[in-house]
């Protein structure tokens, strides 16, 4: 697997420690060969670092760049003269009139195939950050020629294989972002905040048309408030003077942009007790963290809050790697009206259940056994996984096993 994620800024002018941070998408991009390679996901997650390391001497071109936007925008054939594939193009939801240039000439290399019998190559590779745009731009003209892939910010996997020394309750502070690991001069909270401002509260706000911008910003220290808890639109909306139509069409957007995840509860016509209420849940713990304004660990690891953060953790832990493994799999939340609860039911491509629940504390757990109304559904699954914030893989009974989530990858992958 290549290594993807290497820090280059002089060390003179930054004095940043050298590291290179390898990324499990990285093998599925690699093997991939569609002449389009779509990758979304927030920004500074690592995109455009990712894309640039993988084999294949591909030409960058970011779209930050504002002349070379205007030009891919004013005049794309032109541009794509002077910048001939195989091509990396950053950033490319700000020059949608390029995508209708790039199916003429991947069609005219599909038609070039059929005559010379030679394989088409992979052409482009492009980042996307702004869901929004992406959905609206890209996806229509782009049908049956490029492969889609999704990238979020560093699991707990990544991190502690490239930096095993890092203790799990930073990774819960600070989140995934690569630059924090990269760079050990920045400050997560500064860091986090001018993402807040400069991504969320700008970038995202003004593609989707949100006018109400300070009411925006609130609704969204609400919802990190509330990660790891059902979403409760009504309850949302009398905190915050927003209705709840206004709050639900926002908490879309956010999904939409990769940055909370609305967990559905499984359903089961055949089990009437079952609930239909989601669970909110942040994909990086660092901006729930600062969203809900923690200053420094100390207090954070010892608050109310913890248990529902660390669940946040396991959450974006087993989501990222669906996405990183390209797993067909469907990911629940299991609750009944009479309050049973699992955290995360993994229905598998096979058809086998997995139930994971997440237990902050690694001292002292007790042993969890399956509840009767789950036995019923799901006969086959034969045990309950606690992913603890740290400790060691432990059967506990012949129903439970316990597992830290540094090891969480590791078991997922025997799945």
């Amino acid at each position: 697997m290549s290594l993807i994620f290497v820090d280059d800024y002089k060390a003179e002018t930054y004095n940043r420690r050298m590291s290179i941070i390898q990324r499990d998408l990285s093998q599925q991009l690699a093997s991939n060969q569609a002449p389009v390679q779509l990758l979304l996901g927030p920004r500074q997650c690592g995109k455009s670092t990712l894309l640039a390391h993988l084999p294949g001497n591909f030409q960058e071109i970011t779209f930050d760049d504002l002349q070379l936007r205007l030009l891919a925008n004013q005049d794309p054939r032109l541009f794509l003269e002077q910048f001939k594939p195989p091509i990396l193009l950053d950033e490319v939801q700000y020059a949608p009139p390029l995508f209708s240039e790039i199916k003429r000439l991947v069609d005219q290399q599909k038609r070039k195939r059929l005559v010379d019998h030679q394989p088409i190559s992979v052409l482009f590779r492009m980042t996307g950050s702004n869901q929004i745009l992406m959905d609206r731009n890209v996806k229509e003209s782009l049908a049956g020629r490029a492969s889609y892939f999704y990238l979020n910010t560093l699991t707990v996997h990544e991190i502690k294989r490239a930096l095993p020394e890092m203790d799990i309750s930073s990774i819960l502070y600070q989140g995934g972002w690569p630059e924090l690991y990269v760079n050990n001069q920045l400050n997560p909270a500064q860091y986090l905040n001018d993402y807040i401002r400069s991504y969320i509260e700008k970038d995202v706000v003004l593609s989707a048309g949100i006018q109400k911008q300070l009411a925006f910003s609130n609704v969204l220290k609400l919802f990190a408030a509330r990660t790891g808890a059902l979403l409760d639109y009504a309850n949302i909306a009398q905190n915050s003077s927003v209705q709840a139509v206004t709050i639900k069409e926002w908490a879309s957007i956010l999904q939409q942009t990769d940055l909370i995840y609305c967990l559905k509860p499984y359903a089961n016509n055949l089990n009437k007790r079952l609930t239909k209420t989601p669970k909110l849940y942040f994909t990086d713990t660092g901006l729930a963290v600062r969203l809900q304004g923690w200053q420094q660990q100390g207090p954070m690891l010892i608050s109310p809050q913890m248990g529902a953060l660390f669940e946040t953790l396991v959450f974006a832990e087993i989501y990222k790697f669906i996405q990183n493994h390209n797993k067909d799999w469907q990911l629940y939340v299991w609750r009944t009206k009479e309050g049973e609860e699992i955290d995360f039911l993994i229905i598998t491509s096979a058809g086998s259940a997995i139930a994971l629940d997440a237990k902050v504390s690694s001292q002292n757990i007790r042993p969890v056994a399956l509840s009767a109304s789950f036995k019923k559904i799901f006969p086959q699954t034969k045990q309950i996984i606690l992913v603890t914030f740290g400790g060691h893989k432990l059967q506990l009974s012949s129903e439970c096993l316990s597992i830290p989530i540094a090891a969480l990858h590791d078991f997922l992958i025997t799945l």
